[in-house]
């Protein structure tokens, strides 16, 4: 069990590891051994709370396919272990992330000070093109 939060985990049968051949330098090693990790997790058929649901898949953007499943690839270490745990913790961030509701944005106005302040300014940039319309020389 992967513990996201003291009240929720997820069960690792939920998860589905697929090791490939990893990209870029690396010599004969990259060219032999799968190292890269694909881990695939399915967002809409977990046990996740439906709101949880929404904002992991909002978070996650193109790394969720059509069908749901949150797709993370792991290859920044040279072994399959460390890249797996690696895939194991960026998916624990974004879960945890998922769980925090968005602060709601209350609406505010615009204080007396605050607009005469806007006023003001807004006048005296007209009151400066105003001069300078006059002294073009195309009379």
């Amino acid at each position: 069990m992967i513990e996201i939060t003291p009240s929720f985990q997820i069960d690792e049968r939920e998860l589905q590891f697929d090791f490939v051949r990893a990209s870029g330098p690396g010599g004969q090693n990259v060219n032999k051994v799968a190292t890269a990790v694909q881990l695939r997790f399915n967002v809409r058929g977990s046990a996740l709370p439906e709101d949880a649901k929404v904002r992991l898949i909002r978070i996650a953007g193109k790394r969720v396919t059509g069908e749901g499943a949150l797709l993370i690839e792991a290859k920044r270490f040279r072994t399959q272990e460390q890249n797996r745990e690696d895939a194991i913790q960026r998916l624990t961030e974004l879960v945890k992330k998922s769980f925090e509701k968005p602060k709601v944005r209350t609406k505010t106005k615009p204080t007396k000070v605050s607009k005469e302040k806007r006023l003001k300014s807004k006048k005296k940039r007209g009151e400066t093109k105003k001069i300078r319309r006059g002294s073009q020389g195309f009379e």
